[in-house]
């Protein structure tokens, strides 16, 4: 294992620790207070400056992320509120979105509330609030790598209706600053069934300033609005209380292996300093061949989405007039690949 610059042995590093917590893996902790009260939290360090929280009760998301202490989501004021107060219709789902890295747009629909053959369906679907069943947590040595893992169960079903499983893992190496996710998507039904699938990563301050840039895959872009300057897409701005969300959507060019997106903060902080970081986001693009990009730079709601995909966010109905949605035959899989990998150059430490 490499961890604080040098190769270590696991008899090496035991050598010197009581146990292996004191550098790092994986913990599962229950939050007490207000609307959090209940949520079960399981908490990935790396060791090597890399933590997040994996959120069971909402269906394996990911909520606050951190890199050497200072974070690299944005949270929402709703926080990690438990979702016995999601309310499912219309926008309600806006009030208990937690924000953090992750929130898993799904599993039948993603977009705006519509009415589908299943009934009416709220903003972004109902995976962002289904707490994950047989849930996994795994630590083991494979030589002297310390390998790390998260798994459980997300399911979406209704009598006379849909029956769709997401199995989620969540993976990773101690000293290493990069997770995987792969999501197995099965049709437990006997009739086809529609499959809208959003991955909502979100990312904020300082990670996001105005030295912030953003790269994307090739791919031919447009604004939702059929408006706006491509260009905007690449940075990003100080905090505007008068800012409105836009959504650009970044159709990609290549659909076969793995695409990807990249944000560049030249000056992360790392300490008393700053450390030149890249955020690269890595997705299958042959099951998720859209990026959406949601911009928001508005004060106190200052994110921005990185959303691979396989639907626009219009809804249902706008999908099934384009063509759509993607349907998913009875016992059908699909799998989506995830990666997110931070690299950090060397520290700068500032004078005082």
């Amino acid at each position: 294992m490499r961890l604080y610059g040098k190769d270590w042995t696991r008899r090496e590093l035991e050598a010197r620790v009581g146990r292996m917590s004191q550098l790092g893996g994986v913990r599962r902790m229950t939050l007490t207070e207000g609307k959090e009260a209940g949520v079960e939290l399981i908490r990935v360090s790396t060791g090597a400056g890399l933590a997040l929280d994996i959120v069971p009760s909402k269906g394996l998301d990911l909520s606050r992320a951190e890199l050497w202490g200072a974070p690299l989501s944005w949270q929402s004021a709703a926080g990690d509120a438990h979702p016995a107060y999601y309310e499912s219709s219309g926008t309600g789902w806006l009030r208990t979105a937690s924000g953090g890295l992750l929130m898993t747009c799904g599993l039948t629909h993603a977009g705006s509330p519509s009415d589908t053959p299943g009934g009416p369906q709220g903003l972004h679907g109902r995976a962002h609030h289904t707490p994950a069943a047989q849930v996994a947590v795994r630590e083991a040595w494979a030589g002297d790598e310390l390998e790390w893992s998260v798994e459980g169960l997300i399911e979406e079903n209704a009598l006379f209706g849909a029956n769709l499983r997401l199995r989620r893992r969540i993976f990773g190496r101690m000293g290493v600053n990069a997770i995987g996710i792969e999501d197995r998507v099965e049709n437990l039904g006997f009739a086809p069934s529609p499959h809208m699938m959003l991955y909502h990563f979100n990312f904020g301050f300082p990670l996001l300033d105005e030295r912030t840039r953003i790269a994307f895959p090739p791919a031919v872009t447009c604004e939702r609005s059929g408006t706006g300057d491509a260009a905007d897409c690449e940075r990003w701005e100080r905090p505007d209380p008068f800012a409105r969300e836009r959504v650009f959507y970044h159709e990609l060019s290549e659909r076969d292996g793995m695409a990807e997106a990249v944000l560049h903060q030249p000056v992360f902080p790392a300490g008393p300093g700053t450390a030149d970081v890249k955020v690269r986001l890595r997705w299958s693009a042959d099951t998720l061949p859209r990026l959406v990009q949601w911009r928001m730079p508005g004060a106190g709601a200052h994110a921005l989405g990185l959303e691979p995909a396989n639907c626009q966010v219009e809804g249902y109905e706008a999908e099934a007039g384009g063509g759509g949605p993607v349907m998913l035959a009875p016992g059908a899989v699909v799998v989506h690949r995830l990666e997110l990998k931070i690299e950090a150059g060397q520290a700068m430490i500032e004078e005082a």
